[in-house]
Parts: structure tokens; C-alpha cells; sequence
């Protein structure tokens, strides 16, 4: 058994392990792990940046990793302290981003300002419990290569949009949505998508 298996399995370890890392009440790790730990242990590839005024709430048990060439704007929060961060190469990730993991964003993906990209939820079912202290529900979040998220969308946990798809601005997309398609509207729909035959995007009734 893995030292990360023996603490998982040990509910006063990883609680004590977990207070080491960040403070009570808190969801960003101590300096010690920013400083010491995680420039050693997370992957950033050549030519990628992380805009300095960005929150990044990133721990050595999950993964967060960049590929080349790829930017994190300013005032964004990145977090992967239920899931891995993944990035890919030449990809953007927008001014004011929120992202929590489990996400995988591919290549050349490009996501424009206040966006959110949660794959966390919180259980609410039992009445006899406040919601804080219910079970954190987590499920992965795809977004594939090519795609273009606009601005103010909502991306929920579960949904993979496929390849060189758009989701337009303010949409809240609560479903995977196929490649090369575009999805607008709260909940989004399908409205447009590329006809190979036909080499044009074409509208959906």
C-alpha cells in the first residue's frame, strides 16, 4: 500500500496531514507547500505562464499541470483539492476563471473571461444535516482540443464538450455537448453544428 493509500485510509492522518497542508476553514494551502512543494512536484510546460495576481489553490495529492505554451490570466482561481488541474498546450484560460477540479482542458482551448468550470458539488438530500457538512460530490469535467468557452459561462460537473466546440456567452451547460457544435442558453442547447458534407455549420431546429 502507497503512503497517499495508508493516508487516505487513516481518518486521523489525513485529517492531521490534511491541517499540515492548509489552514482550518481554509481552501489555500500553506506558503510552505506553495514555495517548497508544489514548484517541484506540479508540471508546467515551456512557455507557459501564471499571471501573478491568480489564485492558486493547488495541493501535492492531486495533480495541476500545464502544457507549453499555455497562459493562466490574472484573477483566476484554479483549484485541485478534490481533482486534478490538467492543461494543455497553447490553451487560455481568461481573466476571472474559476476552475475546480476534476477538469482536463486539451489543446489550443480558448476560455474567455468569468467563466466557471466546477466539477464539485455539495450534497443536500439529508434535512437533518447542514449542507457543509454533507458529502462533496464530485464528477470530471472534459473540455476537449480546439474549443472556445465565451464569456460568463457556466460549465457543470459531468459535461465534456467535445472537440472544437463553442459555448457561447452566459450559456450554462448542464450537458455534454458533441464535437463541433455550439451550444447557447440556460439550460445551453445545441444550436448550430458542422456538417462535413456540406462544409458549413448548420443551424439546429
Amino acid at each position: 500500500m502507497s503512503l497517499k493509500d495508508k493516508i487516505k485510509d487513516n481518518p486521523s492522518l489525513k485529517k492531521a496531514v490534511h491541517r499540515m497542508l492548509i489552514p482550518k476553514g481554509e481552501a489555500t494551502p500553506r506558503l510552505w507547500v506553495k514555495w517548497f512543494v508544489n514548484p517541484f512536484l506540479h508540471k508546467k510546460g515551456s512557455g507557459s505562464k501564471i499571471r501573478r495576481r491568480t489564485r492558486i489553490d493547488v495541493l501535492p495529492f492531486n495533480k495541476f499541470e500545464m502544457g507549453k505554451n499555455s497562459t493562466i490570466e490574472d484573477f483566476c482561481t484554479i483549484n485541485n483539492g478534490v481533482g486534478d488541474v490538467i492543461i494543455g498546450d497553447n490553451s487560455l484560460v481568461g481573466m476571472s476563471n474559476v476552475i475546480i477540479g476534476p477538469v482536463n482542458i486539451g489543446n489550443n482551448v480558448i476560455m474567455a473571461q468569468n467563466i466557471v468550470v466546477s466539477a464539485l458539488n455539495h450534497e443536500y438530500r439529508d434535512v437533518t444535516m447542514p449542507i457543509h457538512a454533507q458529502k462533496i460530490l464530485t464528477n470530471p469535467i472534459v473540455i476537449e482540443d480546439d474549443c472556445w468557452i465565451a464569456a460568463n459561462a457556466v460549465i457543470t460537473s459531468g459535461v465534456t464538450i467535445g472537440k472544437h466546440s463553442v459555448v457561447a456567452a452566459n450559456a450554462v451547460v448542464t450537458k455534454s455537448v458533441p464535437p463541433f457544435s455550439v451550444a447557447a442558453g440556460n439550460p445551453a442547447k445545441i444550436i448550430k453544428q458542422y456538417d462535413f458534407e456540406k462544409q458549413d455549420w448548420i443551424r439546429v431546429p
